[in-house]
């Protein structure tokens, strides 16, 4: 009988927390009204935790706003069916974004006064909606989901450092935003003698880059762990770029917009991870993660939508890259215009 691969457990960043060094995204659990690609119900996403603990994956990342409210619920629910112990998780979720009434509401802005941002209002109003609807008495990173231009740094930091205080989570995180902006938070609040950020989860892969010039270095500067979304490019970097066999492929919105923008660097990127995948004998998919995985402080977070990806992307964790192979990759890369955060 083959051994289960065991994904590892690492810090993240310089903070003492440990992670599980691939992270399970839960944006693909909650209801298909949201997004078509969603899983609705409980039952896909109990199968796929419970295949994520056998694997060694007890790190979650969700949002307030995926499936507005859904997605925590349905985590929430999920971990207590599977009786597993609050302290053999962690959980990561987020929030700025305005969580809607209507399931079927996509992300966008808000429709009463403060219901999203970054103000203090907010904050304390969506932490404590989160951790009601996760059945849970803390989170152990709350993250800003995106830079909130309308409110004063000194009052986000300040709101942060009190939800850590007040113990509805253990640390705090930032999500996808410019180099600068993350460097003016978290100057201030050290500065201040204030929580720090432990985290940025930005987008980031072998198709878009643009991480690599300001925020990676900063990151490395600060300690700060990243923790990647879409490291498959929203599944760009999972199959050949003719196979659009897939519901996400087909109904995606976004997909084109942030991979497609220089089409023939990209095209060339998906071509060599298709070759490489062959030569080994693996999938794309496991290609494009350990091509993240090779990278320093790179904790990526993977998403699926079936049940046997898990076990695919898990198994990324034992492919090698030579310093070439790594160059077939990357060498087709050229600048592309911001993305993920404008």
């Amino acid at each position: 009988m083959s051994s289960i691969t065991k994904v590892p457990t690492v810090r993240l960043g310089n903070s003492g927390l440990q992670i599980s060094k691939i992270i399970l995204g839960m944006m693909s659990y909650g209801s298909s009204k949201w997004q078509p690609w969603v899983l609705d119900g409980d039952d896909a996403c109990r199968q796929h935790v419970k295949a994520c603990l056998d694997r060694g994956i007890f790190t979650f990342d969700t949002a307030d706003v995926y499936s507005n409210g859904q997605s925590e619920e349905i985590l929430g629910r999920v971990l207590k069916d599977l009786k597993v112990k609050r302290e053999d998780v962690v959980i990561l979720t987020k929030c700025y974004f305005p969580v809607q009434e209507n399931p079927s509401d996509p992300i966008g802005p808000p429709k009463k006064p403060n219901q999203g941002g970054l103000n203090r209002k907010h904050i304390f109003d969506a932490i404590k909606a989160s951790l009601k609807r996760l059945y849970m008495d803390y989170v152990d990173v709350l993250q800003c989901h995106r830079f909130d231009k309308n409110t004063p740094i000194e009052e986000t930091m300040h709101a942060l450092h009190d939800v850590v205080q007040a113990g509805y989570a253990r640390y705090i995180g930032m999500s996808s935003c410019y180099a600068y902006q993350f460097a003016m938070m978290q100057n201030y609040a050290i500065n201040n003698r204030l929580t720090p950020f432990i985290s940025m989860q930005n987008f980031y892969n072998a198709v878009y880059r643009e991480e690599e010039r300001e925020m990676l270095p900063l990151l490395q500067e600060l300690g700060v762990g990243c923790i990647p979304w879409s490291p498959l490019g929203r599944g760009y970097l999972a199959r050949p770029v003719t196979d659009k066999s897939t519901s996400r492929a087909q109904s995606d919105k976004h997909l084109s917009g942030m991979v497609g923008g220089e089409a023939s660097a990209s095209i060339a990127i998906n071509e060599a991870v298709h070759k490489l995948a062959q030569k080994k004998g693996v999938s794309m998919a496991q290609i494009s993660l350990a091509w993240l995985l090779h990278k320093p402080n790179v904790n990526p977070i993977v998403g699926s939508t079936k049940l046997e990806n898990i076990e695919d992307l898990v198994a990324a964790i034992d492919v090698k890259l030579s310093d070439e192979e790594l160059k077939q990759i990357e060498e087709p890369y050229v600048p592309r215009a911001i993305s993920g955060h404008t």
